[in-house]
């Protein structure tokens, strides 16, 4: 598949307004992951410390936000290629959806993938605990891969496995002064939004103002999101994903954790 050709005046010239809120999910041990090496609050704080002082610096841009922000942009090289970033030394990208559902589709898809790459790992027994964050952006450069003129090239941001025109996009976004992109879900049955961000200057907000808890199981007929406030779920079939030709092989019959 080739790029689309877009040049750094092209996309200038098409950035616009936008603000609102991005949602993302993580596993809900990310805050207490050190809790079981110490004997205290105090001891967590610091270890907390200490291990800070092991991890690569905070680029000056995204210095006194929440690490659940600046953490994409903090570590390189990045060692896997994503949508919107290269692999290798290359500029960070903080990954949100518009709605918590498109976040919550985003993570059951990677749930899905795992266990596609590792037929032989059992399903878990019970439920993974996730957080969902939100955040305010605002930025007067963003660009909307969902709407003309870029979305004539929709075929090729919405891809399943080939990134590359994305990645070139994002490239020719930044040198056009872009901290913000807006794309459709590709994981997302409904083709909610994604929100990609490419500066940390697009926050409009130190750390999440917002936070949800979901609970997805994974097993032998997809998969199941529970939100309990507000209540709320969501279920993803085996076929859920079926664009996505990784997943084709995805052994279903695979026995249970502990069975």
């Amino acid at each position: 598949m080739s790029s689309p050709i877009w040049t750094r005046d092209a996309l200038r010239s098409e950035l616009r307004g936008w603000r609102g809120k991005a949602w993302r999910l993580v596993e809900a041990q990310h805050r207490v992951s050190t809790l079981k090496l110490v004997d205290s609050l105090a001891e967590q704080a610091i270890l907390e410390d200490i291990l800070e002082t092991t991890k690569p610096p905070v680029p000056e841009a995204c210095r006194g936000l929440d690490y659940l922000l600046s953490t994409p942009f903090r570590y390189r090289p990045y060692p896997y290629g994503s949508r919107f970033r290269r692999a290798g030394f290359t500029p960070g990208v903080w990954y949100g959806a518009e709605r918590a559902e498109t976040a919550v589709a985003e993570m059951v898809f990677y749930r899905f993938l795992f266990f596609a790459e590792a037929p032989d790992v059992p399903f878990p027994d019970g439920a993974a605990d996730y957080t969902g964050f939100a955040v305010p952006l605002a930025t007067d450069a963003a660009l909307d891969l969902t709407a003309p003129p870029l979305d004539r090239d929709a075929a090729d941001w919405t891809h399943p496995t080939e990134y590359d025109p994305c990645q070139t996009i994002a490239d020719t976004a930044r040198e056009a002064g872009c901290l913000l992109l807006r794309a459709t879900s590709v994981r997302d049955p409904k083709r909610g939004a994604n929100l990609v961000v490419l500066s940390c200057a697009a926050f409009a907000a130190k750390a999440p103002t917002d936070r949800q808890t979901w609970r997805i199981k994974v097993g032998p007929s997809g998969a199941q999101a529970i939100r309990e406030h507000p209540a709320r779920g969501i279920e993803f079939g085996r076929d859920a994903f079926a664009a996505d030709p990784r997943l084709a092989g995805m052994r279903w019959d695979r026995p249970r954790a502990g069975s």
